[in-house]
C-alpha cells in the first residue's frame, strides 16, 4: 500500500543547474543507464550524486540559499515485495525487496526506487 510521506526539513541537498550548450550526457547509477540533458540539474544528497529532470526538480524543491534546496512536496512510497526496475526520467533503475517504491506524484507516475535504510533516513510517514 502506497503511504505519503515527507522529506526531513534538515535534508538539504546541493545542486547545480547544467545550463551549459551541451546535448547533455549519460552514466550509470542504480543498475542502469541514466541521462542528464541540458537543464537538467547536477545533485550532491549527503554524499550521492546523481541528475533530476529539471521540470521535476522546478515542482519539487525550493532554494534555501545560494546551491542548497531542500525538497518540499511529499512523495508517496511502498516496499517492494519483488525484484523489479523501474523506469525514471533519466533512465532505469533497479530494486529489491525491501526496496521503496517511491513516487513524486500520488497516482503512482514519475517513480524512482531508493533502498529502505536510505529512504528511512530521509523521510518521515505524514500523519
Amino acid at each position: 500500500m502506497r503511504r505519503k510521506y515527507i522529506k526531513g526539513q534538515n535534508q538539504a541537498i546541493i545542486a547545480v543547474q547544467l545550463n551549459l550548450d551541451t546535448e547533455g550526457f549519460e552514466y550509470r547509477k542504480w543498475g542502469g543507464l541514466q541521462f542528464c540533458k541540458r537543464g537538467d540539474w547536477l545533485v550532491n544528497n549527503n554524499g550521492e550524486s546523481y541528475t533530476i529532470d529539471n521540470e521535476v526538480f522546478s515542482k519539487t524543491y525550493r532554494r534555501v540559499r545560494a546551491g542548497n534546496y531542500v525538497k518540499v512536496t511529499p512523495v508517496w512510497a511502498e516496499r517492494a515485495t519483488e525484484s523489479g526496475r523501474v523506469v525514471t526520467k533519466e533512465g532505469e533503475s533497479n530494486y529489491k525487496p525491501g526496496d521503496y517504491l517511491v513516487s513524486n506524484n500520488e497516482d503512482g507516475t514519475d517513480t524512482y526506487c531508493m533502498s529502505a535504510v536510505k529512504f528511512e533516513s530521509m523521510y518521515e510517514l505524514y500523519e
